[in-house]
């Protein structure tokens, strides 16, 4: 028997780090105007991979055979800015705002797709 988690796979995971990346969005936008802030962001995919287990470094069964995948670090990290401030904050607002409303799109794909998932446990359960 498969477990209730098991069924949504990837898309509950990816629903809850799109929300951590949106809160992250969301501060670096309301911080655009903050001396000395660093915008920090999640590499999403590298990130996603970790927390499902998937993406690390492929087995080797030898000791001459080169280490390959896995090198990039998931979790939050800080953006480099195209252009500079004056004041040390590396916001950039443009990117930013570009970067919050495709993160919501997907968030919101995510979610009809788990909601689709629901909708079929449900209609398996009374049987339609």
């Amino acid at each position: 028997m498969t477990a209730i988690r098991d069924h949504f796979g990837v898309h509950a995971s990816a629903l809850v780090l799109r929300n951590e990346r949106n809160e992250l969005l969301a501060s670096n936008i309301a911080n655009a105007a903050t001396p000395h802030f660093k915008a920090r962001d999640i590499d999403f995919g590298a990130e996603l991979n970790r927390r499902i287990g998937e993406g690390g470094n492929l087995a080797t069964s030898n000791s001459r055979h080169f280490n390959v995948g896995g090198t990039m670090q998931g979790g939050v990290g800080y953006r480099d800015p195209v252009n500079s401030s004056l004041d040390g904050n590396t916001v950039e607002l443009s990117v930013e705002q570009m970067e919050f409303s495709e993160n919501t799109v997907r968030y919101q794909a995510s979610l009809t797709l788990l909601n689709r998932k629901i909708s079929g446990l449900a209609q398996a359960i009374k049987g339609e």
